[in-house]
């Protein structure tokens, strides 16, 4: 028997969805896709002015966060026709990077990190990065629409000077998507919610609070609705807002958070 025969898991996430429906579909269950992260918008003009700064080769160390956000960042470079200075000021530098995109990324663009996470969380990099003195070292740290208050505090206890880049920013998701959303959840027509990223879990649980429902939902949680996480970071969101029971799969992977849901219930039943 295929074990999420006849559970709706609501897919919360942008990227890859026709491929995380298609395995929703072939273990038995019914995909049902929610946006919840809302559009990536870019600053163009801002990151043009950092990439020009980038390029000079005055940075002893650069921190990269995200595989998206690393991508945009090399993309500005070339369309600027920097990009082989920009190769180049990364691989005459320190490399820092949380997660397997970000590495993958870096990998794709022929540069190997010197540091990494242990768990794909920035805490994780930051206990990487206690092994190296930062004190008057030039870095630039690229965020991803999200504070990171462990970095920064990590970077300014360590007297270092920064630069902080922000090549993206995540614009709340439409209203009455979020609606229907929460109000699936409430009527019960939902077993399941995939979460792929933080701001997912954020944007969520802001609607409902605005709304007089975060109780509520926090409470399905505990009882009839499944939280699946993609990995730690996204837990740890999850987490903040009260979400003790998630799914989180060995190997941080979409298409492997929903393989690990179908054990969670294997084991279940």
């Amino acid at each position: 028997m295929k074990r999420l025969e006849g559970k709706t898991v609501a897919l919360v996430g942008q990227r890859k969805v026709e491929e995380i429906s298609k395995i929703v579909e072939n273990l038995g269950g019914i995909p049902l896709v929610r946006p919840a992260q809302g559009t990536i918008f870019l600053d163009d003009t801002h990151l043009e002015a950092d990439i020009k700064e980038l390029v000079k080769g005055n940075y002893d160390w650069f921190i990269f966060t995200t595989g998206v956000g690393t991508e945009i960042l090399y993309k500005t470079a070339d369309k600027l026709g920097l990009a082989d200075e920009f190769l180049s000021s990364l691989k005459a530098a320190n490399i820092a990077a949380r997660g397997y995109k970000t590495v993958n990324m870096l990998k794709k663009l022929g540069v190997t990190p010197t540091v990494r996470d242990d768990d794909g969380s920035t805490a994780g990099l930051v206990r990487a990065l206690h092994s190296f003195s930062f004190e008057g070292k030039h870095v630039a740290l690229q965020l991803h629409g999200d504070p990171a208050p462990k970095l920064i505090d990590f970077l300014s206890n360590q007297k270092a000077q920064f630069k902080e880049i922000l090549p993206y920013q995540h614009i709340p998701p439409k209203a009455e998507i979020m609606e229907q959303l929460i109000n699936e959840l409430i009527s019960g027509k939902i077993d399941a919610v995939n979460f792929t990223s933080a701001p997912q879990a954020r944007f969520l649980f802001s609607f409902a609070r605005e709304h007089g429902q975060a109780d509520h939902i926090r409470e399905l949680f505990k009882s009839s609705v499944v939280a699946v996480s993609v990995g730690k970071v996204t837990a740890a969101a999850l987490k903040e807002e009260g979400v003790d029971r998630i799914v989180i799969p060995d190997q941080e992977r979409m298409g492997s958070a929903i393989v690990a849901l179908e054990h969670y219930y294997q084991k279940r039943d």
